[in-house]
């Protein structure tokens, strides 16, 4: 059997190649996230059956499920699915662009860059009430500029005659931790009410999360990952390396800053409505490759659905297990990306 079928749409105008294996690896990841969003419909302090959710998502559900399922639970629960999807496709592109397992948006400062921004929108906007002065749909224009000022910031001080991939993980762990630093900084300056919330926001928690922000966030992903898509070939042949990159005619340095760039504005979307959530953007591309192999093209959708996964079942476990509390899913993520961290950084010790 073949492994890749022809695709052509408009007489020939546009066709590609799809990957039979990542197709059907994706059909099945596809599926499973819709089961585990109606699941997690269902799931709660009101138990619903996964029918009656199935029939409430779809318009058809009876008043008390419709406020239960459509006020609460699905804007949670799609706004971690974006925000799944977000980070995995951002940490597959700097993994490519890196050549390197280890690199994430966590690992090079990206995340912790969009989440400083972020502070310090809270800190600037609040009044004495507590209530932002500005509308929320600033805040993930906030966490963009802070995720693309950090990337600028590693860009910069990865130069020299040119940014390897090797100064860019040095360079950005060293961010990470300078943005840590004045995120707590932050946090201490601030009144303890808003130290505790930002604690919680900063591990990563969606549990604030509401259709506003959905309509939001939904149509910034759309637009990234599509212009993802288009860049795929790009992040195809900056993974052979700079010479053979270079050889092929692609503006090897070009192209790797606007990768950069776009895996921040991947980042900085994410960190807005979800905080730090970590590892997901590790963890995700390396479940995608070793799935359906190497190829960015079909890495791209099944890492997303993967990453989206991750969010959904990370924020479901946070929210029921502990009842009445609930754990950011932040704390779920970390708990299984740090043993794979370390793990990684075992298996890659010799490279």
């Amino acid at each position: 059997m073949k492994k890749y079928s022809s695709v052509r749409l408009g007489k020939g105008f546009i066709s590609f190649l799809v990957d039979r294996k990542a197709f059907l690896v994706a059909l099945i990841f596809l599926i499973l996230t819709f089961i585990v969003l109606v699941v997690s419909t269902s799931v709660g302090e009101v138990m619903i059956s996964p029918f009656e959710s199935f029939k409430t998502i779809i318009g058809m559900g009876d008043e008390m499920n419709q406020l239960i399922i459509n006020s609460f639970r699905l804007p949670r629960i799609l706004i971690a699915l974006l925000i799944g999807m977000c980070l995995a496709v951002s940490g597959g592109i700097l993994q490519n662009l890196v050549r390197n397992p280890l690199a994430s948006p966590d690992i090079i400062g990206v995340t912790g860059g969009a989440s400083t921004a972020v502070m310090l929108f809270l800190a600037i906007f609040s009044d004495s009430n507590h209530s932002l002065t500005v509308s929320i749909s600033w805040m993930p224009v906030s966490a963009f500029i802070g995720a693309i000022v950090t990337s600028f910031f590693v860009y910069f001080l990865a130069w020299k005659k040119g940014v390897s991939s090797f100064r860019i993980v040095l360079i950005g762990i060293g961010i990470t931790l300078l943005t840590k630093s004045i995120t707590t900084l932050l946090m201490i300056k601030g009144p303890i009410y808003q130290a505790a919330q930002a604690n919680v926001w900063i591990t990563g928690s969606v549990y604030t999360a509401n259709w506003e922000q959905v309509q939001i966030l939904l149509p910034i992903t759309i637009l990234l990952l599509f212009i993802t898509i288009v860049m795929t070939r790009t992040i195809n042949i900056q993974e052979f390396g700079d010479p053979i990159a270079a050889g092929v005619g692609s503006r090897v340095q070009f192209n790797r800053f606007a990768l950069l760039l776009l895996s921040a504005a991947l980042t900085g979307s994410a960190v807005a409505f979800g905080g730090g959530i970590g590892f997901v953007g590790l963890m995700a591309p390396h479940m995608a490759r070793r799935l359906v192999g190497s190829s960015f093209g079909a890495v791209l959708p099944v890492s997303a659905l993967i990453g989206g996964l991750l969010v959904m079942l990370a924020d479901l476990i946070g929210r029921t297990v502990f009842l009445p509390l609930e754990v950011p899913a932040g704390v779920f993520t970390a708990a299984i990306g740090a043993p794979y961290f370390i793990y990684l950084l075992y298996k890659t010790r010799n490279s």
